[in-house]
């Protein structure tokens, strides 16, 4: 739970802390402006309030790491969720209503993620995980996404460095190998999810993992 909320918490401080002009500027995640990737984070915010809200009488059928799949190419930013994303942002014509209601509904998920039971189960995406599992996995989805934030913003912060420590964790449960310790944490996270592509010393030291890279985690 701590994990969840210092990653959320940091992202939400970040977007709060956005110039109107920064929501114009172009994200980490492609086709995407940062003003998509917040209202994108609205719709992230929505779903842990709904999947929290629904229990599951079953035993778990995925855990932080097998709840991410696995993709072999890249997302195009253009398919109809993606697209569907960029209209509703659009459709916020005062960026400051758009980053109201990401706090708004983020500090609800904040606050219903602290007060669940970690060892309850939940469904989601036609699985069942626990909530300890859940909140977990949305620590890398937080921790990449907050990247993604300040792809284009030097001067915005960046993710702490728990949180960047955790989710490097979890990516190496995903790709079934720890990645090379040379990497940075936020290097490593970058270069491994392919949102950006490795340098010439990174790509030496990456060989050697028995990894498939990079992984397209959706």
């Amino acid at each position: 739970m701590d994990h969840f909320s210092q990653a959320w918490n940091a992202l939400r401080a970040a977007v709060a802390g956005l110039a109107e002009e920064d929501l114009a500027q172009p994200s980490g995640c492609t086709g995407w402006l940062v003003r998509d990737l917040v209202c994108h984070l609205v719709i992230d915010a929505q779903d842990v309030l709904i999947t929290l809200a629904t229990p599951a009488d079953a035993p778990p059928t995925r855990d932080a790491a097998s709840y991410w799949e696995v993709s072999d190419a890249p997302p195009s930013g253009d398919d109809p969720p993606d697209a569907l994303t960029v209209r509703l942002a659009a459709a916020y014509q005062d960026p400051e209503l758009l980053k109201f209601h990401l706090d708004d509904v983020g500090s609800a998920a904040g606050r219903a993620a602290v007060l669940a039971d970690p060892d309850l189960t939940v469904g989601t995406r036609g699985e069942v995980l626990t909530v300890a599992d859940y909140l977990s996995a949305y620590v890398l989805e937080w921790t990449l996404h907050h990247l993604d934030l300040v792809a284009h913003l030097p001067q915005a912060p960046r993710p702490p460095a728990e949180s960047l420590g955790r989710a490097r964790e979890l990516l190496e449960r995903i790709a079934g190998t720890p990645f090379p310790a040379a990497l940075s944490d936020t290097d490593t996270l970058l270069v491994a999810t392919g949102r950006r592509p490795p340098g010439t010393t990174e790509r030496t030291a990456l060989a050697a993992t028995t990894a498939r890279l990079p992984l397209f985690l959706g």
